[in-house]
């Protein structure tokens, strides 16, 4: 072969990969409403960074016809490229080949372009568009299920890992996705299942859509599988840059830094008004939030799923902070059992790549009743007291009204590791609130009153001025300082930065027993 052959049959080749399934299978694609892999990736990395690992990969197995079938790449694209001018490493699926059904070789590609993510240090990025396991290859493909489910667990806590689901996922081929960092879907686009409608219909005999079942809304409002929901591929890629300026590309190194627009010595007077002192008046927590951090920085997550718990990113004077909020716009902010697993997954990530942990406490308990307690919420619970002691992150508390019970102590409780706990003036913190408490140890004096309602609420008012305000709390010194709410932002930015050296070593250890 000549060397201008040698070129023409490069150009060939690459040009056959880079057509994956054909222009009927494209066509068909685009009929569906989806982008095919490749004007995925063109979209969501930065233009002309995109550089191709391992183009010519062909599927190697002959058995059940797929000797006669072409399978450029096997049916996934793989590489690396810059995603708001960072390095990350991909896979994007690809549909137009054999449904992007997984196989030996396309497995072993993704898994090389997870390895690779690794050893430079660069977050992964995978997006899901696949028929499922290769049925003609078997146990192959079960095997190289085996290898990405490894090495997302592998790669966990080392680099931030992202799944993007922009088709079917089905099968084994969820756990992939549910053993990363973050899952995003797109509404009429995105599905996940262990087992389809037909399937559960023939098993059960319950009838459901797949929408119904594993759609983009059930799985950020219900199950909690995934973090954030959007319309269009577009709006999801556009969400993935943002949330990657956040954080940084590993556990080695520190979260960006920001220039602020936001004055760190600005005033927040408005707290007082957006804080009731009526502790069963509701108030939407994330209107504290936007008072405290810098304007318009936060990116909620998991905004859906457990809706009386609030968490996200944001920005503080430029630096990344992860925040969990108390919130009593919704059951009153009680925890229950999906917000404590959702703020401990969301607690173990911040600590894992270096991203201090703001909580703001405004919590009665945890929420009693026979279905939490047979659902485990004592199991639950748990793993949000697990995730904060473990956490080595600067950790700053901020008790906004009340904080009671167990919920106080995984919130703001200096036992559990918490570095700073400030309060505002009308923080109330105790084993329960007041009215209870009153009943309990004053129910002779009250019972013998004459007048037992005029005494009770006597006794309720002694109980907090003796017991729940903030001074008492910072005289045992499990209150750093009480602070004017209007010092609240410049509190938080002060108490960030002198923890911004914080070391904590935890004891030598394979690993810890996590309540799961």
């Amino acid at each position: 072969m000549s060397r201008q052959d040698a070129i023409n049959d490069l150009k060939n080749r690459r040009e056959a990969a880079h057509a994956g399934g054909g222009e009927a299978r494209i066509k068909a694609q685009h009929e569906k409403g989806k982008l095919t892999a490749r004007e995925r990736i063109a979209k969501l990395i930065d233009p002309g960074s995109f550089v191709e690992h391992q183009t010519y990969i062909l599927g190697r197995s002959n058995d059940f016809g797929l000797a006669d079938k072409h399978t450029p790449g096997d049916g996934v694209v793989t590489g690396t490229g810059r995603v708001g001018g960072r390095q990350i490493w991909m896979s994007a699926q690809d549909f137009t080949v054999l449904g992007g059904s997984l196989g030996e070789m396309n497995a072993r590609r993704i898994a090389e372009a997870q390895h690779l993510a690794v050893k430079t240090g660069s977050p992964f990025i995978q997006i899901n568009d696949s028929g499922g396991a290769r049925i003609q290859e078997g146990i192959l493909s079960l095997h190289g299920y085996g290898e990405i489910f490894r090495a997302n667990t592998l790669a966990s806590g080392v680099v931030p890992q992202i799944s993007i689901i922009l088709g079917p996922c089905a099968g084994g081929a969820v756990y992939s996705p549910a053993i990363t960092d973050f899952v995003f879907m797109v509404d009429g686009v995105s599905h996940m299942y262990i087992t389809g409608p037909e399937v559960i219909r023939a098993v059960t005999g319950e009838q459901v859509s797949q929408e119904d079942l594993g759609g983009a809304g059930p799985h950020c409002q219900k199950s909690g599988v995934a973090h954030r929901r959007f319309s269009t591929e577009q709006e999801c890629f556009s969400f993935i840059t943002k949330l990657l300026s956040y954080l940084p590309s590993n556990n080695r190194d520190l979260p960006p830094l920001a220039e602020s627009t936001d004055d760190p010595d600005r005033q927040t007077p408005e707290l007082e008004e957006i804080v009731p002192v009526d502790d069963h008046q509701a108030y939407d927590v994330r209107n504290v939030i936007g008072s405290l951090f810098d304007r318009d920085s936060f990116l909620e997550i998991h905004e859906e799923f457990a809706p009386n718990i609030v968490v996200g990113f944001a920005k503080l004077a430029g630096r990344t902070v992860g925040i969990m909020a108390n919130q009593p716009a919704h059951l009153a902010a009680v925890l229950t059992i999906d917000a404590s697993d959702k703020a401990a997954r969301f607690v173990r990530f911040c600590d894992a790549f270096n991203v201090p942990v703001i909580s703001l406490v405004d919590v009665p308990g945890f929420l009693p009743g026979v279905d939490q307690e047979h659902g485990g919420i004592i199991r639950h619970g748990a793993k949000l007291l697990y995730a904060i002691a473990e956490a080595t992150v600067p950790k700053v508390a901020l008790i906004l009204r009340k904080a009671y019970g167990g919920a106080f102590i995984s919130m703001a409780g200096k036992s559990l590791g918490y570095d700073r706990v400030l309060a505002l003036p009308i923080a109330q913190i105790a084993v329960m609130g007041a009215d209870g408490a009153a009943n309990i140890i004053f129910r002779k004096d009250i019972n013998a009153a004459e007048d037992p309602e005029a005494m009770r609420r006597q006794k309720i008012e002694e109980f907090k001025e003796s017991v729940m305000t903030p001074f008492v709390a910072a005289g045992y010194g499990y209150v750093d300082e009480v602070i004017h709410p209007a010092d609240g932002r410049t509190e938080l930015i002060r108490s960030v930065e002198m923890l911004a050296r914080k070391r904590d070593q935890l004891p030598a250890k394979k690993h810890g027993n996590l309540p799961l």
